[in-house]
């Protein structure tokens, strides 16, 4: 019998800047060699939970502790950082922020380094750990030089070095894409079975994390532990929902069918999913009687491009022969490989950066001779990070900022921006500072000061990431409000959910061309386009077959217009 390597026993933990603890009696044991996801909304607690495991907590992190944590078989709060760094490695949701150094290889050593291992093991270790990760190849190779999974790679190279028996990810998929993100699960779960390595894994994403199996799932909910079940069991059960947690997409459209869930039917892994005949039968039936008319769109031309290329350096293309049109009223998606060329695309038609050839036409008038300013008239764009957008600590403020070099009066530029902060549901806070709002809140502060100037398109690049389904409904919601009076939405995204649920119609990049412009639900039942573009085909496809309904794309389409329908129905 395996012996547990983590125990928190009536665990609590309170930040001394703040007035609640945000964990409250904190029971789990946690097992040699056992692989366990922990989940929940924001706020829930899931990251301090983490934090408590790798020591940031109390160390970095300063509050009261109640209750016992044992790791590795010593009280936590009795060993220093580097101790505990010995037993626990994290590796971050961001892995720029954990490289120290110059190439690949000095990074994956460093730790060695600092213990003074001789030159010939060090090479030694190193080598074996970068060969576990499938990064022997590039251990000269700079950082920069690096696509995201090759980053994540080194940086769990960099913790298995040191040989700990615990490694912790925190949003191991957050700035993946799909395709890199399931690289990514799989490298987890070889890893962890070749080394018998105890993996935890917080992470909202839950429908790709479950690529592969995982021993059981910690649900999280307001500081207290909800959940803590075997992933068949907790799936076939209304839990996720009840605590603002998405459930795979095919298990929606099972429930839509009227399909009774249950652990014996395997319903975490759609590879393992057990339904009977007549659970196929079901979702045949369904499948043939809910039939919703699409939303179309005859609204005249507003953005044309025209043959765009273009590159940073001299010889290095990123974008090559480019073009495409977007009607007027619109909700597009922008989707692709990491270093695809879709963030390049948004700086190209903002203006930010200048087309080596090409033509970018607004409202048929050619913006090669506008200066950003100009352009910002008509094209909004909205960074991921609110808080690089950000540059006044009042709400008020920074919604007026936009308008403060125009010919307005004041008086003209309160209403302006108290009516944005109404459509934004932001009116109730204008005098707030913005230091008060929540993550999601702040994201349409940067909405409202884009909105503020009545463009006619908005960019959003990743409009969702890192934010649990609540947030996630939220945000998406507003936009689809704000698209339904008469803005262009474009949104660039890894996350393929938020692009079948609320996009149309979605533009494919990859190695720096166009390669389809299709529906959402046509691109993720094409096998041949997800593996050239590093998408991720959905679920319900592979549930349509399954079920041996043929017509699997229609099948895509007419769950995303009944679910459309369902969430509408449900915000009147």
């Amino acid at each position: 019998m395996k012996k547990p390597i983590i125990e928190f026993k009536d665990y609590g933990f309170q930040y001394n800047a703040q007035a609640e603890p945000t964990l409250y009696h904190i029971d789990l044991t946690i097992y040699e060699g056992e692989k366990i996801l922990i989940i929940g909304p924001s706020g829930s607690g899931k990251s301090t939970l983490g934090n408590c495991i790798n020591g940031l907590i109390p160390f970095s992190y300063k509050g009261e502790i109640t209750g016992t944590l044992i790791i590795d078989g010593k009280e936590a709060k009795t060993q220093s950082l580097f101790e505990l760094s010995k037993s626990v490695g994290t590796v971050l949701q961001d892995p720029d922020g954990q490289f120290i150094g110059l190439t690949a290889g000095e990074d994956i050593a460093f730790s060695l380094e600092n213990d003074c291992v001789p030159v010939d093991e060090m090479h030694e270790l190193t080598s074996e750990a970068a060969g576990l990760v499938g990064m022997k190849d590039y251990l000269d190779t700079a950082p920069h030089a690096l696509s995201g999974g090759q980053k994540q790679r080194v940086s769990l190279a960099g913790v298995i070095v040191d040989r700990v028996k615990i490694l912790l990810f925190d949003e191991p998929l957050a700035n993946l894409d799909p395709d890199t993100g399931k690289q990514a699960i799989a490298l987890i779960d070889r890893i962890q079975k070749e080394t018998d390595t105890t993996v935890i894994i917080i992470e909202h994403r839950l429908e790709d994390v479950l690529y592969r199996e995982v021993d059981r799932i910690v649900l999280i909910c307001d500081g207290r532990i909800v959940a803590d079940m075997e992933p068949n069991q907790l799936l076939s059960g209304k839990e996720l929902i009840e605590h603002g947690i998405r459930e795979p997409l095919y298990l929606s459209a099972l429930r839509y069918a009227g399909v009774n869930l249950s652990p014996e039917k395997y319903p975490a892994y759609i590879d393992k999913l057990r339904l009977t005949g007549e659970d196929s039968e079901k979702v045949n039936k369904w499948f043939l009687e809910n039939n919703i008319a699409p939303l179309q769109s005859e609204e005249k031309k507003l953005l044309e491009v025209r043959n765009l290329t273009f590159s940073y350096e001299e010889g290095v293309t990123v974008l090559e022969d480019v073009s495409f049109e977007i009607r007027a009223g619109e909700l597009l998606a922008i989707v692709g490989s990491n270093g695809a060329g879709k963030s390049t695309l948004s700086k190209l038609i903002c203006g930010f950066e200048i087309p080596d050839r090409g033509e970018i036409i607004f409202n048929g008038k050619n913006l090669a001779g506008e200066t950003i300013a100009e352009r910002a008239r008509h094209i909004g764009y909205v960074m991921q990070n609110p808080n690089q957008m950000i540059s006044k600590s009042m709400i008020y403020d920074e919604v007026a900022l936009g308008l403060q070099n125009s010919n307005m009066t004041e008086e003209q530029i309160r209403e302006r921006v108290e009516e944005t902060l109404k459509i934004c549901g932001l009116y109730p806070f204008r005098n707030w500072p913005i230091s008060a709002l929540s993550f999601g809140q702040k994201k349409r502060v940067t909405i409202a000061s884009i909105l503020v100037i009545k463009p006619e398109v908005i960019i959003l690049d990743e409009p969702t990431a890192g934010q649990d389904f609540r947030h996630y409904t939220e945000i998406m919601g507003f936009l689809e409000h704000l698209n339904r009076r008469g803005f262009t939405v474009i949104m660039i995204t890894h996350d393929m959910h938020l692009m079948l649920e609320y996009a149309p119609r979605a533009l494919v990049f990859s190695k720096k061309k166009l390669i389809a412009d299709k529906s959402s639900a046509k691109i993720l039942t094409d096998v041949e386009l997800t593996v050239r573009a590093s998408l991720k085909e959905t679920s319900l496809f592979a549930l349509a077959n399954r079920c041996k309904i043929e017509k699997g794309t229609e099948f895509v389409q007419r769950f995303i217009d009944y679910d459309r329908e369902v969430r509408l129905n449900e915000q009147q």
